[in-house]
């Protein structure tokens, strides 16, 4: 499909710096097929799912993996900046680089460095491959939990770039850009959706009688990454991590057998259940790379409903969500949530997307 068809404006005025406070007091707009759009809050979704309904959330953690540092190649120096997104090795990265063209295989790079003195805490890399759009693989000198030690110490919450260039991240983005049920590190960008609940949220689900899963798929900066091709066709996902529990398949394929909605909050998790979903519509345990691309014409095997954050123009995520519920339909839910002042990306409002096959 052309990528042009996914394209909108959207006002500086909508996209969001900060979080809603308390987090689930975010606006959420309910879609459902053929019916008019509900202005709601996040706390209202007890009341839009049904007793049995399963809730899967992502319950990876976002680790510092926005590194700056200098390259060091004989008595020249340069800084540069990596942006970690996939692990490969217990002392290997995949990131990605800015400027690219200032590394090359066999650079040294040292992290919590600066140009002219040493700061506190190091951490030091060598180039060893170097791929497409600035992507190096690094090794460092540290190794499994000396290394994810070392990241702690020198690294910057990964702020998404439309964040990031409004405004340098800051110790409340470490509580804020993380879900209240992170447990499992490895991603380099939040899962979005999450960070609208609470334990009182929680609390008020489980009193509904709604049940809730956790699926891990660890984010990559790919997610960030901007679609610069012209056909969809022609795009390249870059692959995240994850995995699917045998006793989770079990909970969501016994909900799904007697009526249930299976609600995955956000793409991360739409995204892994569809890559474990078996043609007959089941779940299977499932545990691996996947760089699934969800665009109009897919038919969806497992998820009935996402709760997702409002998405990029020419975004992948976007394409998924009108995959999800329709492209003309998506259209219009955007033009209203813009002219709604509805905050959009990671720290934005919020939306509850009911599936249409159509």
């Amino acid at each position: 499909m052309r990528v042009d068809l996914f394209d909108f404006e959207l006002p500086e005025a909508n996209i969001a710096l900060r979080p809603a406070e308390p987090r689930d007091m975010a606006r959420l707009l309910c879609v459902r097929p053929d019916e008019a759009l509900a202005d709601l809050s996040v706390r209202d979704l007890p009341s839009l799912l049904n007793p049995g309904d399963v809730l899967v959330l992502n319950d990876t953690r976002v680790i510092p993996a926005q590194l700056k540092g200098v390259r060091v190649r004989g008595e020249a120096v340069a800084h540069v900046d990596a942006t970690l997104h996939m692990r490969t090795a217990p002392d290997r990265w995949l990131a990605f680089m800015r400027p690219g063209k200032r590394v090359a295989i066999g650079d040294r790079i040292r992290f919590g460095h600066d140009a002219e003195a040493c700061m506190l805490g190091q951490l030091d890399a060598t180039v060893l491959e170097k791929g497409e759009g600035g992507e190096a693989l690094l090794a460092f000198d540290l190794s499994g939990p000396g290394l994810d030690e070392a990241l702690h110490a020198v690294g910057h919450i990964p702020l998404p770039p439309y964040i990031a260039s409004k405004r340098p991240d800051d110790e409340r983005d470490r509580k804020d850009y993380q879900t209240v049920y992170a447990r499992e590190e490895g991603a380099v960008a939040a899962p979005t959706a999450g960070l609208h609940f609470t334990p009182e949220l929680f609390a008020a689900l489980e009193a509904r009688g709604i049940e809730k899963q956790f699926v891990t798929l660890h984010v990559g900066a790919g997610t960030f990454l901007p679609v610069k091709a012209d056909d969809t066709a022609d795009h390249k996902m870059h692959s995240e991590v994850g995995y699917v529990s045998a006793e989770t398949a079990t909970v969501l394929n016994a909900a799904r057998a007697r009526g249930n909605k299976v609600v995955a909050v956000g793409t991360t998790s739409l995204r892994l259940m569809e890559s474990a979903a078996r043609e007959d519509g089941t779940l299977a345990a499932w545990s691996g790379p996947t760089d699934i691309f969800i665009t109009p014409g897919y038919r969806f095997k497992f998820v009935d409903a996402l709760m997702t954050n409002f998405h990029l123009p020419r975004s992948t995520l976007f394409m998924l969500v009108s995959a999800f519920a329709g492209l003309e339909r998506m259209r219009d839910v955007y033009a209203h949530a813009i002219s709604s002042g509805y905050r959009f990306y990671s720290y934005g409002d919020s939306s509850l997307l009911f599936r249409d096959d159509r």
